[in-house]
């Protein structure tokens, strides 16, 4: 190995080079100074490389802040473009950010996937809470059954939104058994407040009182799974959200009785009950 001009040891030990015969003096005074030299680079190329800084320290509510950004942007684009798209690339892309900022706030893609999950989770919660807390006092079983069944359908953007992502995370989640966790809760708390709503119509007077042979479980299931598919429907533009309503009324009426239909009503479940359903999207069958 040749030495850069200006050179005037030996870059292992100092010692004074030889004479250059011709071109550049050489770099090292012997073969063993040189074999000196391979060895310590070849030992510099195998050490692991430093692991890129971290972004500087910021308060826990902003770094919150920043994950619900990047979450966010997983959102959009698994709406529009399916979860298959949601690299950490292009979510850092979409959110306005360097790709180690990703890096850093979630660590790999699949805790990004995961926690982006629940942070939906937690999002449509907390709007599903906002939403029942707007329905009229609880006092007719039917009109607060028709209302939390109509809160889960796509009628404004974000729930259509929220359905789309719900989507593109059920199809990865066939084949993700981490994400189907996530996903799929072991629980119905839906099922299980409609079920007691139809309990609750039961009890009421005669009139509107729903039919002796029902069974409430079974018709909530009915009732949440159909919610979950003509929804999707109104996605694909098969359907209305006015032809949606009628034909939930229609099975309304044929579970409870006509809608006019009055009676002896005891108290519906409380708010607390309510909310305890509203953990997502109607759960899928």
């Amino acid at each position: 190995m040749r030495a850069e001009k200006g050179t005037d040891g030996c870059l292992v030990c100092g010692s004074r080079l030889p004479a250059a015969e011709r071109g550049r003096p050489p770099a090292y005074c012997s073969r063993s100074c040189q074999a000196k030299a391979y060895r310590r680079r070849k030992r510099e190329r195998a050490a692991p490389s430093r692991p890129a800084a971290a972004p500087a320290e910021v308060p826990a509510a902003s770094a919150a802040a920043r994950r619900r950004e990047i979450a966010e942007a997983v959102w959009r684009i698994a709406a529009g473009r399916g979860l298959e798209s949601a690299s950490m690339r292009e979510v850092a892309a979409e959110a306005g950010v360097s790709l180690r900022v990703v890096q850093y706030a979630f660590g790999s893609k699949r805790r990004l996937l995961v926690e982006s999950l629940r942070l939906l989770h937690e999002e449509n919660e907390r709007r599903a809470r906002d939403r029942l807390a707007r329905l009229p006092e609880p006092r007719d079983p039917r009109a607060v059954l028709r209302g939390v069944l109509m809160t889960f359908l796509p009628v404004d953007e974000q729930r259509r939104t929220a359905l789309r992502v719900f989507l593109a995370y059920y199809v990865r989640s066939l084949t993700d058994p981490e994400l189907a966790a996530v996903l799929l809760h072991g629980s119905h708390p839906l099922e299980e407040l409609v079920a007691a709503l139809i309990r609750q119509a039961g009890a009421a007077g005669r009139a509107g009182r729903a039919a002796p042979d029902t069974d409430p479980r079974h018709e909530a299931d009915l009732l949440v799974s159909g919610v979950t598919g003509l929804g999707l429907d109104v996605l694909h533009g098969r359907r209305t959200m006015a032809e949606v309503s009628r034909t939930l009324d229609y099975h309304l009426d044929r579970i409870l009785g006509p809608a006019g239909a009055r009676g002896r009503r005891r108290a519906a479940p409380g708010r607390d009950q309510l909310s305890g359903a509203s953990s997502g999207a109607p759960s899928t069958k």
